[in-house]
């Protein structure tokens, strides 16, 4: 049975936000779980490193099984896996036993991402106009929302065990609600292989999406950082470079459609490096702290629609299923966000953190290069 495309979009914005959730859920409480567990920061830099090992295990298994079994399915699993290994994140005693849930985490996070978005594809072909980055939009705002809820706990004296059992039972609660509502895609009509050699256009988009990633990763683990070192911000200032990143990226998401379908793809994914490399330049060339946060912005807004529309655009491949194309293209951006940290923290050994950012600028760059060059 098919319903009207606002109740299957809300249905579908609803598992996006369900997604990020759980994520920034887990996220505002790594702190507490670290100084629960007595872990050193270096200890656990190294024991988060088992959430990404997770997450690019699950990528080839995850493009097979949404094709097979089709992305409802998959989507439904993978969320309420993503909850109860929420769980078990609260829930360990052992370093161990953190390692192992953290992979189990990271396998459940990437099934969500590749089946949701292929979700959101399918959505979006009932509409005449781009809707995928106000999917991430939503995303976004469940971050901010998750964190909020972190904060709350954590003012309470709340354990991360039963903030996470309560996460996970709003999670299962809105996949039973919005199960019937979402695309019933068990027997994809698509004849592409789930294991086929990604084509010329989805290396290039991968590419793409790979640079900005680099970008993105950058931010996420670098920006106080620079505030702190280059900046030189006081200490309530120190994380202004982040929140100013993060907000410009979620509002950007919820105008990258209207943006995408006056100006196109190319067009789209064109002023977004350049706004990552303007936003970089600025950040580095002036580092004060009103010019850094401006810069910072810029660079938001400038991520904030490429791994949305590289999506989109990978969805409608010709040679491969929207499953498997969306997990071609993310296992090569995915690599750009988990090498852009280590290789910003090599750069600054090497030369200086400011050298580092400007490696960053050269990847936005890229991304107008790459846009260019692309039959999109």
């Amino acid at each position: 049975m098919s319903y009207a495309p606002k109740i299957t979009r809300g249905a579908v914005a609803a598992m996006f936000f369900m997604a990020g959730l759980c994520f920034s859920s887990w996220a505002s409480r790594i702190a507490t779980i670290q100084q629960k567990l007595a872990l050193s920061d270096a200890g656990l830099g190294a024991v988060l490193f088992a959430l990404p090992v997770g997450l690019m295990l699950s990528l080839p298994l995850s493009g097979w099984t949404v094709t097979k079994i089709g992305s409802r399915r998959l989507l439904a699993a993978a969320l309420v896996m993503y909850g109860l290994m929420l769980i078990t994140l609260g829930m360990v005693t052992e370093i161990y036993q953190l390692v192992i849930c953290l992979v189990g985490f990271g396998l459940a996070s990437n099934a969500v991402n590749i089946a949701v978005n292929t979700q959101a594809v399918a959505t979006e072909s009932l509409y005449s106009k781009p809707i995928m980055a106000s999917f991430h939009g939503v995303w976004s705002l469940a971050g901010f929302i998750g964190a909020g809820i972190g904060t709350f706990m954590i003012g309470k004296n709340i354990l991360p065990a039963p903030h996470f059992i309560f996460i996970a039972i709003v999670t299962v609660i809105s996949v039973v609600v919005c199960w019937r509502y979402l695309h019933n895609d068990r027997k994809p009509v698509h004849t592409g292989s789930a294991f086929a050699i990604p084509d010329k256009s989805l290396i290039t988009l991968g590419l793409i999406a790979f640079c900005s990633m680099i970008c993105e990763g950058a931010m996420f683990d670098w920006s106080v950082i620079y505030f702190k070192k280059i900046v030189l911000a006081e200490k309530g200032w120190m994380a202004a470079g982040y929140t100013a990143f993060m907000c410009t990226m979620a509002l950007g998401r919820f105008v990258a459609d209207k943006f995408a379908a006056r100006f196109g793809l190319k067009r789209t994914l064109q002023v977004s490096g350049t706004l990552s490399a303007i936003g970089l330049l600025i950040a580095v060339i002036f580092p004060a702290l009103p010019t850094a946060i401006m810069g910072f912005m810029l660079v938001g807004a400038g991520v904030s629609s490429v791994v949305p529309m590289v999506y989109s655009a990978a969805g409608k491949s010709t040679t491969m299923s929207p499953g498997a194309s969306i997990a071609a293209v993310s296992t090569i951006s995915f690599i750009g966000f988990l090498i852009g940290p280590p290789v910003i923290g090599f750069l600054s050994g090497a030369f200086t953190l400011r050298i580092a950012f400007v490696f960053i600028a050269l990847m936005g760059s890229c991304v107008v290069i790459l846009s260019t060059r692309a039959r999109i």
